[in-house]
């Protein structure tokens, strides 16, 4: 695709935009050109919806399956509950083709915003949970047994009231932290990808519009799928998009069906004058032979192609990888390549996560020592990149 060149600061060198979104209408709800691509339907090309009744009978509900005529829907008592999808190994063979074909909708009954302190201060209560991308080491499906379809929560307007009225009780931020120095900060996707929400419905432009009227908060979310449609939506400041990223071979065999990394980073500068706030998460860190020499050769990429305007505002947060033995077999089933990276029960440990699940990590000296070696990486060829929050 042909792009003028995005306008630059004085004194820093020229970049190529990757979508030109100056001639875009800041308006949420604005017809989308992306949404409808071929490349959107590449990624999800919905054939199938599995839907509460009540989520059917929402305006948000009503506003999906009008975009989706003819599709065929089977109405199900609770979207967590599913015996076709949920329990059924035989879903593992097709688990790449269940994300790209299969729509799940529900109301999200439980509105609780919970303490987070590391990425976030506050976990919204999220509007979807599942993906469309099938990343080898995704904790969500860990919770929902043999597939892992996007479920979009059609009672949008109950969310957005919830955090509304949660950032209003706290009152504006008075000490600054690692989240931010100023605005409380709200993880709006933390079990699924705002970017990819996005091509379906209007839940995420709903979010990134409440925020913007919020001065004392701001939302954020990690993604690995770059949605040009996001730049119409008009954040001024109150949205924190995190780029996820790691070496373009892990993302090859361990990112599967998202937008490449080179993309990711050419988005950053579109992104930032659209509004957005820009920070890039390093994650997963996983640890094999080179990586240390992928790592210095993706910071070395970040150093020389970012312009100065990105630089100046940017943050990471590092995260090392975390894995699940169920995963481990499930991945066994469709993806076992990715399992030689990411197995190692020589260099990993049990570990107990915050909502109770049994996991796998690097043990805490192979971990010390990598995150210690990761950040000198940083310091030497990417020192403008502040890092928030490592674990």
């Amino acid at each position: 695709m042909d792009q003028p060149p995005a306008e630059s600061a004085p004194g820093e060198p020229e970049q190529q935009a990757l979508f030109d979104w100056s001639g875009i209408a800041p308006e949420p709800h604005a017809p989308s050109a992306f949404r409808d691509s071929p490349q959107a339907r590449r990624m999800l090309d919905v054939r199938e919806v599995y839907a509460e009744p009540a989520a059917l009978d929402s305006p948000r509900g009503r506003q999906i399956m009008a975009g989706l005529p003819g599709v065929r829907v089977t109405e199900v008592a609770s979207h967590w509950r599913i015996p076709s999808l949920h329990g059924n190994d035989g879903n593992i063979a097709r688990w790449v083709r269940i994300k790209t074909e299969t729509l799940v909708l529900g109301v999200k009954r439980t509105l609780l915003t919970r303490p987070n302190g590391r990425s976030a201060d506050w976990i919204a209560p999220g509007p979807s949970n599942g993906c469309a991308m099938a990343c080898a080491y995704c904790y969500v499906p860990r919770r929902k047994g043999f597939a892992n379809p996007i479920t979009l929560f059609t009672n949008i307007e109950a969310i957005v009231a919830h955090v509304r009225g949660h950032v209003r009780a706290q009152g504006p931020k008075t000490e600054p932290n690692q989240c931010d120095p100023q605005a409380w900060v709200y993880d709006i996707g933390e079990n699924g990808d705002c970017s990819v929400d996005a091509l379906v419905c209007d839940n995420t432009a709903d979010l990134v519009a409440a925020f913007r009227g919020l001065p004392t908060a701001k939302a954020s979310f990690a993604t690995k799928f770059v949605n040009p449609d996001l730049l119409a939506l008009d954040p001024q400041g109150r949205t924190r998009v995190r780029f996820s990223l790691m070496p373009p071979d892990d993302a090859r065999l361990l990112d599967i069906r998202t937008s490449p990394i080179a993309e990711r980073i050419a988005a950053a500068a579109d992104f930032l004058d659209a509004g957005y706030e820009v920070h890039f998460n390093l994650s997963p860190v996983v640890l094999r032979p080179g990586w240390q020499r992928d790592w210095t050769d993706l910071l070395t990429h970040l150093d020389d192609v970012l312009p100065d305007r990105v630089k100046r505002q940017a943050a990471a947060e590092i995260i090392m990888l975390t894995h699940n033995r169920s995963l481990h077999e499930v991945n066994l089933g469709w993806h076992p390549r990715a399992e030689e990276v990411l197995w190692q029960p020589a260099a990993q440990e049990s570990k107990r996560s915050q909502n109770g699940a049994l996991n796998v990590r690097y043990s805490l000296e192979i971990k010390r020592q990598s995150l210690t070696r990761i950040q000198q990486l940083l310091a030497a060829h990417a020192p403008w990149l502040r890092v928030r929050y490592a674990f």
